[in-house]
């Protein structure tokens, strides 16, 4: 086997979560992240009330798990996290607001494409249970 081969194969069995970085990744794309919705008058508002410290433990948690890695994730299933959000008018258009933030957030943290459109397909295929549909 040559080793281009090899190095093919550990990256096709390495989970997101490892080829994106790990623990410091994650940590690093989720405080990113938060900043960037905070700053975002079309969606802080769903925040408001949100104690930040452990929004961003449990997303750092659910993104971990998403992606592969330990799951300690122990917070609500994605529908009834979001359905008092849902009362408030989330929508589509919040959602896609929330990924195009999680999207400039991994190519400002220079993860190769193909790992962000990974990131991505995981994140999106949450859209309706997020969106109580």
């Amino acid at each position: 086997m040559s080793e281009s081969q090899s190095n093919e194969e550990a990256t096709t069995s390495a989970t997101l979560y490892e080829r994106i970085g790990g623990e410091a990744a994650v940590n690093a794309a989720v405080e990113l992240f938060y900043r960037k919705v905070l700053n975002d008058y079309r969606i802080n508002r769903f925040f408001g009330n949100s104690d930040m410290d452990t929004q961003i433990a449990k997303q750092k948690a659910f993104f971990t798990m998403a992606f592969g890695g330990p799951n300690n994730y122990t917070g609500q299933d994605m529908r009834n996290a979001h359905a008092h959000l849902v009362k408030m008018g989330l929508d589509s258009s919040h959602f896609d607001a929330v990924m195009e933030h999680l999207g400039a957030t991994l190519v400002e943290l220079n993860v190769p494409a193909e790992l962000i459109a990974e990131a991505a397909a995981i994140a999106e295929s949450t859209r309706n249970d997020v969106l109580g549909k």
